[in-house]
């Protein structure tokens, strides 16, 4: 294949956004259509590699994978390698059995996997603090390597017309499938290969094009392509959903670019400059570095990072993209050095390692005797409860013995953290934590005030992580008057942005220690506490941060949250009697 250097331009202009958007640069806040751009770019790249040998008749599978190994494998090894140290002496028990699931994952290619099945989401807070997170993208990308050769293989005798068609099939059905997707579930959608998939199968259609008519010149299509991806890079946001249709607009502006930026076109001479050029060659490196480095700062720092330094550790991810693309990519991809042999069997020993690590650390449950005894790890974690709490369909209810003065709990995993504080230190207050929708279709639900009178339902409790955006909060409360029905909406809450800090810290140092809750989280409170009547809402920041400052150990240096959202043990000893000698708790549950 031509060596093209404006794809390798094109690269640079993938990564550099992706980089700026993860370091939190505003201005950069569709910088994550980088990866769409990199997905284009490979399924153009390894599809015009795969059209030349198998019209040539030198095309072999384990040589296929021999040169994605050689490519791929060596600089994420070592990256993930000099991860562990240092996700063993800074993350919390709870952080760092994550990472080891990651380490499984993305040695066997499949961390978007792990995400999705999570829950994982990419905008969520918790994401930044996760070093392997980007590896969802690698995954997504061997998951196509490892099938589309071996359909191309078995579907090439139809003929390189059909095949083609065939390939637009799918990239229209994989196109639709995103579509469909990012409306039932964003997360997931984010992360799944099907949603994906078409985004690579257009770098694919381009290859099949320009392999029959050439890399065509004309100024103004390429410009359009070069357009439509700053465009994106610059106006979209984490609002857009993604992929969607909306991700046409960079993969099309790629594939504008991959067909018609001749060497002597405007795009591509700027492309084609050493700047891009040279950040394009390291851009994998780049790629496998910033995040982890972004995420073991974040980690280690209290507080969020300061312009300067994240301008250092953006300035340190091109130091040692440099230095990982001349003494371990380049080194490996060159045969003489390096055999076949050598490279699937250091490849099989270092697969092995990391699961092994990975599984050790995920078993362990994040290796919690670093920091803790075991009695202290059992009331610091979030994960570990004393009671369990079932939730119940409404419909379910009365076949549980509900008595005539009760409380029903309603709303997501906040919900649950009450029904733990009541179960604990209440246990003769009878309750049900009911199964619910989104705050917006459980609350503004016309038959909820009915069906809960009908149950001789005394009180309500919401309670919900996004808090309280919707507009029937005064109805809701008017309705359940008139039926006699108290509500309460429990404020979110929020232990900070990171926690992680306090693995560093010696048990005699972690005593009755706070810290700024997220200004997200407590502009939430802020809105609801302005929206809903006060003897209405209680709120966590303000009954327990007057100074700005949320409480995260207690005085025996437990932890009151692990995952800086929902009760530990601890948690809930530490929040429980102020929470329940509220006045307008106790309304709610003394009500008869």
């Amino acid at each position: 294949m031509k060596y093209r250097p404006e794809i390798d331009g094109l690269r640079a202009l993938a990564v550099i956004p992706v980089i700026l958007f993860h370091a939190g640069f505003e201005l950069f806040r569709g910088g994550f259509v980088g990866v769409d751009v990199f997905f284009v770019i490979s399924g153009y790249l390894i599809t015009t590699i795969l059209i030349d040998d198998l019209e040539n008749k030198r095309f072999s599978i384990i040589n296929f994978y021999e040169r994605r190994a050689r490519r791929i494998l060596p600089a994420l090894f070592f990256v993930m390698l000099l991860c562990i140290p240092f996700a063993w002496m800074w993350m919390l028990p709870d952080a760092l059995e994550n990472f080891g699931q990651s380490l499984v994952s993305t040695s066997l290619f499949s961390n978007n996997i792990l995400l999705m099945l999570t829950s994982a989401d990419y905008w969520e807070l918790k994401a930044v603090y996760k070093p392997l997170l980007h590896t969802w993208s690698l995954a997504v990308e061997e998951q196509y390597y490892i099938i589309f050769p071996i359909f191309l293989l078995f579907a090439w005798r139809l003929g390189k017309s059909r095949v083609f068609w065939i390939v637009v099939f799918m990239a229209v059905i994989s196109l639709l499938f995103s579509e469909y997707g990012w409306r039932k579930d964003v997360a997931a959608n984010f992360y799944f290969s099907p949603s994906r998939m078409w985004e690579l199968l257009a770098g694919s259609i381009a290859a099949f094009i320009a392999h029959h008519k050439g890399v065509q010149k004309n100024n103004f299509l390429a410009l359009v392509g070069l357009a439509a991806i700053i465009f994106s890079i610059f106006i979209y946001d984490e609002e857009i959903p993604f992929p969607s249709l909306y991700t046409i607009v960079p993969v099309f502006g790629v594939v504008l670019l991959v067909l018609y930026a001749d060497k002597n076109t405007f795009a591509a001479k700027i492309l084609s400059t050493k700047v891009f050029v040279g950040t394009g060659l390291i851009s994998y490196s780049l790629y496998l570095w910033h995040q982890p480095i972004l995420a073991f700062a974040r980690i280690y720092q209290r507080e969020p990072l300061s312009d300067i330094g994240t301008y250092a550790i953006v300035l340190l991810t091109f130091l040692l993209a440099i230095f990982t693309w001349k003494f371990v990519e380049s080194p490996f991809r060159n045969k003489a050095r390096f055999s076949s042999a050598r490279i699937f069997g250091l490849s099989s020993c270092m697969i092995i390692i990391f699961i092994s690590i990975g599984l050790y650390l995920d078993r362990s449950n994040g290796a919690p005797s670093r920091m803790f005894t075991n009695d202290a790890y059992q009331r610091s974690s979030h994960e570990i409860k004393i009671t369990k709490v079932e939730r119940i369909a409404i419909e379910q209810v009365e076949n549980h013995n509900v008595n005539n003065s009760h409380i029903f709990i309603m709303g997501d995993s906040f919900a649950q953290d009450i029904a733990y504080l009541l179960s604990y230190h209440k246990p003769t207050i009878k309750f049900t934590l009911l199964e619910s929708k989104s705050a917006i279709e459980t609350i503004c639900d016309s038959e909820l005030v009915y069906k809960i009178k009908r149950l001789n339902g005394s009180s309500i409790i919401f309670a919900y992580d996004e808090g309280f955006d919707v507009p029937c909060i005064n109805t809701v409360i008017g309705s359940a008057e008139k039926k006699d029905i108290k509500v309460m909406f429990v404020g979110t809450k929020q232990f900070g942005s990171n926690m992680n800090w306090l693995a560093r810290l010696q048990l005699n140092e972690r005593m009755s220690l706070c810290q700024a809750p997220s200004s997200k989280k407590v502009d939430v409170d802020l809105r609801d506490s302005d929206a809903i009547p006060q003897e209405n809402y209680f709120s966590f920041f303000r009954t327990f941060s007057d100074t700005g400052c949320f409480p995260v150990t207690n005085s025996e240096g437990e932890l009151l949250s692990s995952d800086r959202q929902h009760f530990t043990i601890a948690g809930v000893e530490y929040f429980a009697n102020i929470f329940l000698r509220n006045h307008k708790i106790k309304s709610v549950l003394e009500k008869k």
